[in-house]
């Protein structure tokens, strides 16, 4: 197996959640302690951990630092953040506090320059993409309202401008443990040979992760198909040997 499995911690008032379809109301808390949540991936093999901090996505302004902190801390995963990064202030935040990479969601439809001087600043490696869609339209502000943008108009401009790294959610399937929209991350594959490309949303089972495997994702996010043990964590360590 190629690609690389990422598991996913959502943080909401300092405790590993998951949400349906992006929508706040859903919440369902699996533990208190995302730094040991994020221990038990890495002793399964795992790697590299995607941390969301869905307060700030909300309110625009990281609220979970700390969280962020104790998971590098604790484990010698790659993580890469996002949630509230709006500006240079929380974007030093987020890598003072350990991450490797930041994603840059609805900043990167809101304000498109500052995103850019983020590439210069930091190097385009460590920004990833956040092009999170519904229906093919990018949305934007944790996933509450429909930027407009076209998904693949969004992606084009981005890469031209020197994006290496996509994570690319679909909210439609996101948390619904539905399996992943194959037909789309075919066509991104296809479109975007030399991008890194992260699927996310609707991984039920180890059948989909290696369909996304065989269609050449470079990583796929996994959440709520771990934390709902439909994916157990020796299933995970025995395709990462």
């Amino acid at each position: 197996m190629n690609i690389d499995i990422i598991p996913a911690i959502d943080i909401m008032d300092g405790s590993c959640v998951r949400l349906s379809r992006g929508d706040f109301g859903s919440r369902k808390i699996y533990d208190a302690d995302p730094a040991a949540v994020a221990k038990r991936f890495e002793d399964a093999g795992l790697k590299r951990c995607h941390v969301v901090d869905l307060d700030g996505a909300k309110s625009k302004k990281i609220q979970n630092a700390a969280a962020l902190a104790d998971i590098c801390k604790t484990t010698n995963l790659v993580v890469d953040f996002g949630g509230g990064i709006k500006d240079y202030a929380s974007a030093d935040l987020a890598f003072h506090s350990g991450a490797a990479f930041i994603t840059a969601g609805s900043i990167a439809v809101k304000q498109p320059g500052i995103v850019e001087q983020w590439m210069r600043l930091y190097g385009a490696d460590k920004i990833i993409l956040g092009a999170d869609f519904l229906n093919s339209r990018i949305a934007v502000s944790g996933w509450q309202s429909d930027s407009g943008l076209d998904l693949w108009g969004f992606l084009d401009g981005y890469i031209e401008k020197g994006i290496q790294t996509v994570i690319s959610t679909d909210i439609d399937t996101d948390g619904m443990l539905s399996g992943p929209s194959l037909d789309i991350y075919k066509k991104m594959r296809q479109r975007y040979s030399n991008t890194r490309l992260i699927a996310s949303g609707g991984v039920s089972s180890m059948a989909d992760i290696h369909r996304l495997d065989n269609i050449g994702m470079d990583g796929v996010i996994v959440g709520k198909a771990i934390y709902e043990n439909r994916i157990t964590l020796d299933e995970i360590r025995e395709a990462t040997k």
